[in-house]
C-alpha cells in the first residue's frame, strides 16, 4: 500500500462507519427507497401542475406547499421529538404520509384533481414530512456512536442525494408514459419499507430522571436555548439566507425545462437527476472536505458556487451548459445544508437536539417556502432569466455579508451532562411544583478585578438564562464593594432541577472561571429561597447559607 493510498482509504472508511450499525443500515436503505419515491412524486406533482395551470406563481408553490408545513410545524414537532418515544412519532408520520398520498393517487387516477386540490395535498404531504423529520434526525445519536455522528449525518444526505439523482429520472419516465397519477402509486408504495424497519426497531430509551415537561413549556424552552446559543443563532441566520435565495432553481426547475431549454418531462427528470449527481459527489466528499476545511469556509464556498451556477443556469440554453452547472449547485446545496445541520446537532446537548433540529429546519424551510413564492413572483413579473438572475446575484452578495456571522467550532464531547440532577442535599421535604425559587451566590471580588468579572460572570448569566433562569441579575454591596452578589429565579422546585440537569462540559470553563476571581478561604455562599404562606411548614434549612462545593448539588453551570 503506497503512502498516498491509505489516508484515501482512512476517510473512506470513516465516512461508511455508520453503516455497518445494523439500525442505521437498515433505516438508511429504507429511506433511501421512501426518498426515491417522493422524488418520483415530486416530479408528478410539478408537471401535472404545469398541465393544469400556465400560471408561473402555481407552479413556483408546489415547491412552496411542501417546504411551508416544515416552516410552521417544524418546532412543534421538535419538542414532540425530544418529549415523546421518536420510534412512535416516526411511525405515525408516515402513516399520515402513506394515507395522504394514497388518497391523491386515488384522486389522480378519476382526474379529480385541480391545481388547488394538488397543492392541498402537497401541503399535507408536508405535514407529515415536518412532524417526521426532527423525530428522524434526532434519532441518529441513538443510532451510532458520537464520534460517527458527522458521517451519519453525511450518510442520510447521500441516501436523500442519491434519491435525488435517480428518483427524478424514474419520475420523469413515469410520468411521460404512465403519467402523474403512476407517480403518485409510486411514492404510496415507497413507504412499505420504512414502516417495517421502524416497526421491527426496539429503540433502547433511558428512564428520565425527571419529568417531562409540558409541549408549551418545551417549546419555549427549545426557543430560548436556541435564542441564547451563539453557535445556533449563526446558523439560523445562515441557513435562512441560504435557503431564500438558493430556492430561485428549485422553485422553477419545471420552467427552466419548459420555457428556458423547451423540453418536456423527460428533460426536467434530467435536469433534477443532474442535481442529484452533483449532490452525491458532494456528499461523498464532505467528509475529505471537512477535515480540510472549517464550516465557515464549506458554508461560503458553497454559497458562491451555488450563486454562480444559479446566473449561469438564468443565462443559458444550452443542455449540457444547464447541466454542467446544476452538478456544481448539487454539490453545493448538499455541502453547505449537511454542514449546518451537523453544526446545529454538534452544538446542541441530546436533551434540547430536537428541537434544535426542528428550529433550524424551520429557518431553512422558511427560507425556502419565502424564495418559492418570491422568484416565483418575479418570474411571473419580469420573467424567468432575471428571476434567476437576482436570486443568484442576491447569494453571492450573501458571502460577503454573512461574514458577520462566522460558524462556531463545537465539541461533541463537551455536550455531555456535566453532572446529574438531584436533590440537593440540606433541602428535604419540598414539593416539585413549590415555587418561585430564588437562588443566590455571594463572591468576593477584588476592586481590580472587578471588570473581569462582570464580563464572566455576564457569560455565565446567559448560560443559565440559555437553560432556564428567569430574571437573571448580579448586584454589587454599595457598603462593600468587593461583595457581589448574583441572583436568579426559577418558576419551581421542578424546573430548578431541570435546570442543573442541562448543564454540560462546555459550561464548565465559564464556571472555573468566575470561580477563579473569588477571593477568600470559603467558597461562595450560595443561598435558596422561596416565597412561603404562613400555613405552611417552615424549612430551615432551605434558607440557610450553604457554601459552593463544586459538586453534584451545586447550581453553577446551569444544569
Amino acid at each position: 500500500m503506497s503512502v498516498l493510498q491509505q489516508p484515501t482509504e482512512s476517510w473512506v472508511l470513516a465516512a461508511l462507519a455508520p453503516l455497518r450499525k445494523g439500525i442505521f443500515s437498515s433505516l438508511w436503505f429504507a429511506s433511501l427507497l421512501s426518498n426515491i419515491g417522493t422524488l418520483v412524486q415530486t416530479v408528478g406533482a410539478a408537471w401535472l401542475m404545469v398541465s393544469l395551470t400556465p400560471s408561473s406563481n402555481m407552479v413556483a408553490f408546489v415547491q412552496g406547499a411542501s417546504a411551508l408545513p416544515v416552516m410552521l410545524l417544524s418546532i412543534p414537532a421538535g419538542a414532540v421529538a425530544d418529549i415523546w418515544d421518536r420510534r412512535s412519532v416516526m411511525l405515525l408520520a408516515i402513516a399520515i404520509m402513506g394515507v395522504t398520498s394514497a388518497l391523491l393517487t386515488a384522486l389522480a387516477f378519476n382526474k379529480g384533481l385541480s391545481p388547488w386540490s394538488l397543492l392541498g395535498f402537497t401541503f399535507l404531504l408536508g405535514c407529515g414530512s415536518a412532524l417526521y423529520g426532527p423525530a428522524w434526525q434526532s434519532s441518529v445519536g441513538e443510532q451510532v456512536a458520537t464520534k460517527h455522528l458527522p458521517a451519519a449525518v453525511s450518510l442520510n444526505a447521500i441516501s436523500f442525494n442519491i434519491a435525488r439523482t435517480v428518483g427524478p429520472a424514474i419520475g420523469g419516465f413515469i410520468v411521460a408514459t404512465s403519467g402523474s397519477q403512476a407517480a403518485f402509486l409510486f411514492n404510496t408504495l415507497s413507504y412499505t419499507g420504512l414502516i417495517i424497519v421502524l416497526a421491527r426497531w426496539r429503540r433502547r430509551r433511558a428512564e428520565p430522571i425527571l419529568p417531562p415537561e409540558s409541549i408549551v413549556a418545551a417549546l419555549g424552552t427549545g426557543l430560548r436555548y436556541a435564542r441564547l446559543s451563539p453557535a445556533i443563532k449563526t446558523v439560523l441566520i445562515r441557513s435562512f439566507i441560504f435557503g431564500l435565495f438558493g430556492s430561485g432553481i428549485w422553485a422553477t426547475i419545471p420552467l427552466i425545462a419548459r420555457d428556458l431549454l423547451v423540453g418536456g418531462p423527460m428533460t426536467f427528470g434530467f435536469l433534477l437527476g443532474s442535481f442529484g449527481v452533483g449532490a452525491v459527489g458532494g456528499a461523498l466528499g464532505s467528509t475529505w472536505l471537512r477535515r480540510s476545511y472549517d464550516s465557515n469556509t464549506i458554508v461560503t464556498s458553497g454559497s458562491l458556487i451555488f450563486g454562480i451556477a444559479t446566473i449561469v443556469v438564468a443565462q443559458s440554453q444550452l443542455m449540457l451548459l444547464s447541466v454542467i452547472a446544476l452538478l456544481f449547485a448539487g454539490a453545493a446545496w448538499v455541502l453547505s445544508f449537511s454542514t449546518l445541520n451537523i453544526s446545529t446537532q454538534t452544538s446542541a446537548p441530546r436533551w434540547v437536539v430536537g428541537r434544535t433540529l426542528a428550529i433550524y429546519q424551520t429557518a431553512a424551510f422558511g427560507g425556502v417556502a419565502l424564495g418559492s413564492w418570491l422568484w416565483g413572483e418575479l418570474a411571473e413579473t419580469v420573467g424567468l432569466s432575471i428571476s434567476l438572475t437576482a436570486a443568484g446575484t442576491l447569494l453571492v452578495a450573501s458571502c460577503f455579508l454573512v461574514q458577520r456571522w462566522p460558524m462556531h467550532p463545537a465539541s461533541l464531547v463537551k455536550l455531555d451532562p456535566l453532572r446529574l440532577a438531584g436533590d440537593v442535599p440540606g433541602i428535604t421535604g419540598l414539593e416539585p411544583e413549590a415555587g418561585p425559587i430564588v437562588i443566590s451566590t455571594e463572591y468576593r471580588i477584588l476592586t481590580t478585578d472587578a471588570p473581569r468579572f462582570l464580563e464572566v460572570i455576564y457569560e455565565l448569566g446567559r448560560i443559565r438564562r440559555r437553560d432556564g433562569a428567569r430574571r437573571w441579575s448580579v448586584l454589587q454591596d454599595l457598603g462593600d464593594q468587593t461583595c457581589w452578589v448574583e441572583r436568579f429565579e426559577t418558576v419551581t422546585w421542578l424546573d430548578y432541577l431541570r435546570h442543573q440537569h442541562r448543564a454540560t462540559l462546555a459550561d464548565r470553563e465559564t464556571e472555573e472561571r468566575v470561580l477563579a476571581l473569588h477571593q477568600g478561604a470559603e467558597a461562595p455562599k450560595m443561598r435558596f429561597l422561596r416565597a412561603r404562606s404562613a400555613a405552611e411548614p417552615f424549612l430551615a434549612d432551605a434558607l440557610a447559607p450553604r457554601p459552593y462545593s463544586g459538586g453534584a448539588d451545586s447550581h453553577l453551570g446551569g444544569g
